[in-house]
């Protein structure tokens, strides 16, 4: 009961996140369909944590070299994600408005993110490596 209820909250957070995106490219005071790159980002984001995952040793140490590898790769995208809109906004090939929306979007999708690992990332019996 508690991991459905929170399945359908984060598919009503990551609705919103895409929500955000596509009104920073669809409306029509906009109109550019560049921030749509974007996407990419979301789906390279859980890729480390993955590689890590099935590549790191199975003890609760403290610190991992594969882990915190795979946080540096993570930021690293997260922050590009974020610096794409704002340099297609200073380079003038996408309003601020549009800027200012998918911003925002990014923040919801990432958080829609670390919220799926941190409640399906648990080893127990209701995890992610189920679906």
């Amino acid at each position: 009961p508690c991991a459905f209820a929170a399945l359908v909250a984060l598919s009503f957070s990551g609705a919103i996140g895409l929500t955000f995106l596509m009104l920073g490219c669809a409306l029509e005071y906009y109109g550019v369909y560049w921030p749509l790159f974007v996407l990419i980002f979301y789906f390279i984001c859980p890729i480390p944590h993955f590689i890590a995952k099935r590549l790191g040793d199975d003890s609760d140490a403290a610190s991992s070299a594969c882990r915190e590898l795979a946080y540096f790769f993570t930021t690293g995208i997260v922050v590009s994600a974020f610096g794409l809109p704002i340099i297609l906004a200073r380079v003038e090939a996408i309003k601020w408005g549009a800027c200012g929306l998918v911003l925002a979007g990014n923040a919801v999708i990432f958080l829609t993110i670390l919220g799926f690992f941190l409640v399906f990332g648990r080893g127990d019996d209701f995890s992610w490596e189920q679906w």
